[in-house]
């Protein structure tokens, strides 16, 4: 299981270390530099031959010991360095002014808090070159983890001119001037992933523009190296598209701290073993239920069971009014097929206690009639039945007496769209249902944590996705996934993951119609074979990312769940 750090918890972790005497603060600093230097050469095999060109810009704090230690490596290697520093040398921490003087036993420091008439511009420009000459590394030690605010424009304006005119310098085939972050892409807030924004008065902008203007723009990086774990920063928001790549460096701290488990990374898989199958009987396998709408609409909940079917529910039977009951059987063949006009006769349907799950909303509509679908599959009241049939689903549903405890509920699409219009409905919701949110869905139904989602950061650690995921899965009282690229699965007693499609394990293709439903149907045919709601909705976006990697470009919806035996089978499931 992979842990992803907050800012605190890395540095709790390098503290523990240090007072225990396992370690020195100097011994990390030189690990660190050792291991940037080392993940540059396993991404530029070449530079492993011969001396190449550095720029390393030095911060205040640790993070520019670090740059310090780089330099110096880079240096024995043979290679042409120089050091710039923002900051005074004397206010520097203990160990980075160390390293800072050890460098300057082979080197000069150059000042970046006036970079043009001290010169450094002149001379990082004169380092990099024409376009006949080998590209330009910058290491980026300015600002890591400890970033606690944005700094002033007028004073973030003149380094991150100087990373401009860097970045300007290009060669025909490529560009001129790599990026290498050390820890974390300066100006980037390592608990969130957002850019810390220093948004003065005389000049404000609107946040659609700030990443525009190079005052308020953290440096983007072609590489980012960071150590021990990755942290929030790396994989959520604005994170991986400054981050570049990443590399995640091992500098011999312990990765067993259990007290500091809060985030764990969902796409490592760590629940692979439970995805095989031992019940021979279908039933033993899983029953899930997909309520579809009416005549034209049940192409979204068809995907859902598709998926549900192929993801291990021994039976996935799709329930629909009768004028859509010729369309589907005429796209069915495995998944069942079965007339639910109205709430009454869901009400009918889920006194079959077989049923383990129900996913609800893809293609559903959001008329009264379907608010009832909802109510009834909530165990809520149905007017007009004179006697209880409660099929309700789960435990503290209000569902009454015939309530099932083990039924899972999925609410996608037009079913969350209801939700967020009746707040008895949202009030009905329980520990064993799964919202499955993208962006305006998430708004729609939480408004004023959006609009704190929404809102410019400046300080840190920002409010991120994990904080709305998690303040809306407390209100909801169920988990929440809420979907993007970076997903954030979120229960109500505090369990958190995000399913990063980042980096190497990006999938770009699943940005097409019906993704989302096939998600719903991987999550809802998860909980039918028994497992909890955190952990299906949980694999079910593994899944999900798996099989676009598996299929690759050219994808669509249909294409998910032909995936899921290749991918078991390349699991050992």
């Amino acid at each position: 299981m992979v842990e992803l750090l907050t800012s605190a918890q890395m540095r709790a972790i390098e503290v523990a270390e240090i007072e225990n005497g396992a370690v020195t603060g100097l011994e990390l600093m030189e690990r660190a530099g050792r291991g940037v230097v080392e993940a540059m050469e396993a991404e530029w095999p070449e530079l492993r031959h011969a001396g190449g060109r550095a720029v390393v810009l030095c911060g205040p704090g640790n993070n520019g010991g670090d740059g310090f230690v780089v330099a110096r490596l880079l240096k024995e290697r043979g290679w042409t360095v120089l050091v710039g520093l923002w900051g005074d040398a004397e206010r520097l921490p203990p160990d980075a002014r160390a390293n800072h003087d050890r460098w300057l036993a082979v080197g000069e420091v150059l000042s970046l808090l006036d970079y043009d008439s001290s010169g450094a511009l002149d001379r990082m420009v004169e380092l990099a070159g024409g376009k006949d000459d080998p590209p330009l590394y910058v290491i980026d030690a300015l600002f890591g983890t400890g970033l606690k605010r944005a700094l002033p424009a007028e004073e973030f304006s003149g380094l991150a001119m100087l990373g401009v005119h860097l970045d300007d310098l290009w060669i025909e085939n490529g560009p001129m001037t790599y990026f290498v972050s050390v820890d974390l892409p300066s100006g980037l807030c390592a608990d969130s992933g957002r850019i810390l924004l220093s948004l003065d008065g005389e000049n404000p902008l609107p946040p659609e523009e700030i990443d525009q203007d190079p005052r308020f723009a953290a440096i983007m990086a072609s590489l980012t190296v960071t150590f021990h774990a990755p942290k929030l920063g790396h994989v959520l928001g604005d994170g991986p598209r400054m981050c570049g790549k990443l590399r995640v460096v091992d500098i011999g701290l312990p990765h067993i701290f259990p007290q500091l488990r809060d985030v764990t990374d969902a796409s490592h898989g760590w629940y692979t073993r439970c995805l095989e199958k031992y019940r021979s009987n279908k039933y033993g396998n899983g029953s899930a239920l997909v309520l579809a709408g009416g005549a034209g609409r049940g192409g979204a909940a068809r995907l859902a069971a598709r998926g549900a079917l192929r993801v291990g529910a021994g039976l996935v039977t799709v329930g629909c009014p009768r004028d859509a009951l010729t369309e589907n059987a005429a796209r069915l063949d495995a998944v069942m097929l079965r007339e639910i006009g109205d709430a009454s006769a869901l009400r009918r349907v889920l006194q079959d206690r077989r049923i383990g799950a129900v996913c609800l909303g893809p293609g559903l509509g959001t008329g009264e009639r379907q608010a009832g679908l909802v109510a009834a599959a909530l165990g809520m009241p149905v007017p007009g039945l004179t006697r209880d049939l409660s099929g309700g689903v789960g435990e503290g549903s209000g569902g009454g007496p015939g309530a099932s405890p083990g039924r899972g509920l999925v609410l996608d699409a037009d079913a969350l769209t209801i939700l967020s219009r009746d707040t008895a409905l949202f009030g009905a919701l329980h520990k064993r249902c799964v919202l499955t949110p993208h962006g305006g869905e998430f708004a729609r139904l939480f408004p004023d944590i959006a609009e704190k989602l929404a809102a410019p950061a400046t300080t840190g650690p920002a409010y991120s996705k994990v904080d709305a995921t998690r303040e809306a899965a407390v209100r909801a009282g169920c988990v929440v996934l809420f979907k993007g690229a970076d997903t954030v699965i979120a229960a109500p007693d505090g369990q958190c993951a995000v399913n990063s499609a980042h980096y190497e394990w990006a999938a770009p293709w699943l940005a097409t119609a019906g993704s989302g439903d096939v998600l719903a149907g991987f999550i809802a045919g998860l909980m039918a074979r028994r497992f909890a709601p955190f952990e299906a909705a949980c694999a079910g976006a593994w899944l999900h990312v798996e099989c676009a990697r598996e299929f690759g470009p050219g994808l669509i919806a249909e294409d998910l769940p032909e995936m899921l035996p290749a991918v078991f089978r390349r699991l050992g499931v």
